[in-house]
């Protein structure tokens, strides 16, 4: 048997916030709160243990914004790139910079305290 992702930690400066972001971009729901002030967040009816992994935006005293180990990977499930990409900058995405060439499929963003994430290009299926 081989372990699953189940969750991500995310520290953060404001988890109402990215919680509010993250739950639009992912179309998750809020499962539950922590004693710290986390937030988890996940898909709805399904929570911890499904299929896809829970987000937990945790509060944290020196949040490091920008290049993390870990970053994160969208797609769109119901519409194209570019409708994504305006939904996404709507929502309070920002385009960042990380040295591309411009010749990409994919584009790199920043969610609101600046932690960068890269929406493919690739249509998937919705779970």
């Amino acid at each position: 048997m081989a372990c699953r992702i189940s969750e991500l930690v995310l520290d953060c400066a404001d988890p109402e916030r990215l919680a509010a972001f993250w739950s639009e971009v992912l179309g998750y729901v809020e499962l539950g709160r922590e004693a710290d002030g986390g937030i988890e967040i996940g898909p709805p009816g399904t929570g911890f243990g499904g299929p896809q992994p829970t987000l937990i935006l945790s509060p944290g005293s020196d949040p490091r914004p920008g290049k993390l180990p870990l970053h994160i990977d969208v797609s769109a499930t119901d519409r194209d790139q570019a409708a994504e990409l305006e939904r996404l900058l709507a929502l309070g995405a920002r385009p960042a910079d990380v040295g591309q060439s411009g010749t990409e499929n994919w584009h790199v963003l920043a969610d609101p305290e600046g932690n960068e994430f890269c929406l493919l290009h690739t249509r998937i299926r919705p779970l």
